[in-house]
């Protein structure tokens, strides 16, 4: 009897083994579903690691080698200026290549200099009329058109002239560039869910995005009004300087199905959550206010932007992440290679909530520009002193530097 246990238990091991060894794994119900969701897995982390590199890809214009070789451990990783303890980047905004009514004049323009050692980032806004010469001619132009001559013929060459410029302007090296035009700019807010602001009275541009402008294919709905261009000459009759109208141009507004933010833009009072097309309304405002006013506005919608994209509810959400990408790779470009992408973005993530100092260059003595009166290029703005020196100095000891009265901190 003993014999026959034995002999039985052997058996059933036997079987066991032999069932367990069967190649019927892939059969079994929890197999295949662990299998399906690590191929999930897998598939998604080769989704996102092939459309993160798909998007610096179309954004830098750095090139694949040299962010390869940064890619070898024991390569140092150091951006320019940091081992100054300063980084300073150009900020662009404009309409966009493919839109009316100057799409590659730019509409925005931000120093930004990052301190990462010390915690501190300051933004310096410069106007779109300051008067300068355009890089490597003797055109006299407002500073906006920069970059529109540098894109003329397909030369590509807007972002590197903006830099030349804005370091003759404020003194410092600028080590990078980024430009994202308007439609860029409202995906982005969108993606990260809107940006939120409380407002201390009611807001409204109502003169801006219908005002009229020269007649062209885009503004092609006549007001009756002209637009008169003028030179002034010396009466030798009367032996004073006189003006005459040399050119007069036809003014028309937008048909009002097209007009740019409903053609009278208005905000609330209160505390509200703008999305992209409210936001890029408010930050462009200026004609009810001012350019002085639109700067602050700006830096401010660009402080709320990069608080919201460094949150964890939006750097852990794989949905925003990837329209955080989609809105960037068509619509924004940047001078920085693959590699200084990722290091900047690693500098900023080290960052804790740092203090932020901020200056606008205006027409006012703090300000350091003012009106020289009417010009045949419009509006201008000169430098006070008619040279940088007093915006050198500022721009060098921004930091240290007393701080701007009419900047309401936010």
């Amino acid at each position: 009897m003993g014999i026959s246990i034995i002999g039985k238990l052997g058996k059933k091991k036997d079987e066991n083994e032999k069932n367990f060894f069967k190649p019927k794994l892939y059969k079994r119900r929890w197999f295949k579903v662990g299998m399906f969701f690590l191929l999930l897995f897998f598939i998604g982390g080769g989704l996102v690691f092939w459309k993160v590199g798909s998007i610096t890809n179309k954004i830098s214009e750095g090139n694949f080698l040299e962010s390869f070789i940064h890619s070898i451990p024991g390569v140092k990783d150091e951006l320019k200026g940091e081992e100054e303890g300063r980084i300073n980047i150009l900020l662009l905004g404009m309409r966009g290549a493919d839109l009316p009514g100057g799409g590659t004049l730019v509409d925005t323009i931000i120093l930004a200099s990052i301190k990462p050692k010390e915690n501190k980032v300051s933004m310096i806004s410069i106007p779109r009329d300051l008067y300068v010469t355009v890089p490597g001619t003797n055109d006299k132009q407002k500073i906006n058109a920069v970059h529109a001559y540098g894109e003329e013929n397909g030369k590509k060459e807007g972002m590197q002239n903006m830099k030349k410029i804005v370091e003759e302007v404020s003194g410092l090296s600028v080590h990078y560039a980024v430009s994202i035009n308007f439609n860029g700019f409202k995906k982005l807010i969108d993606a990260v869910g809107g940006v939120e602001i409380t407002l201390d009275a009611p807001f409204e541009e109502a003169v801006q995005f219908n005002e009229p402008h020269v007649c062209d294919s885009f503004f092609n709905v006549p007001t009756g009004e002209y637009q008169n261009k003028t030179v002034k000459y010396f009466s030798k009759t009367s032996q004073i300087y006189k003006t005459r109208i040399v050119a007069s141009y036809p003014l028309c507004t937008a048909p009002k199905e097209t007009l740019e933010c409903g053609g009278d833009f208005r905000l609330p009072t209160g505390k509200q959550t703008l999305n992209g097309e409210k936001a890029l309304c408010y930050a462009r405002s200026r004609t009810t206010s001012n350019d002085f006013e639109r700067a602050r506005r700006q830096q401010l919608i660009l402080k709320l932007i990069k608080d919201k994209m460094m949150s964890v509810g939006t750097l852990t959400d794989f949905s925003k992440v990837n329209a955080i990408m989609d809105a960037l790779g068509e619509n924004a470009r940047t001078d920085m290679e693959i590699w200084e992408i990722k290091r900047m973005y690693d500098l900023y993530k080290e960052t804790n909530n740092p203090e932020i100092y901020q200056r606008v260059l205006e027409n006012s003595e703090e300000g350091l520009l003012y009106y020289p009166g009417e010009s045949a290029a419009g509006y201008i703005l000169l430098p006070i002193g008619d040279n940088y020196d007093k915006i050198r100095e500022m721009a060098k000891n921004i930091f240290t530097y007393p701080v701007q009265t009419n900047i309401k901190p936010k």
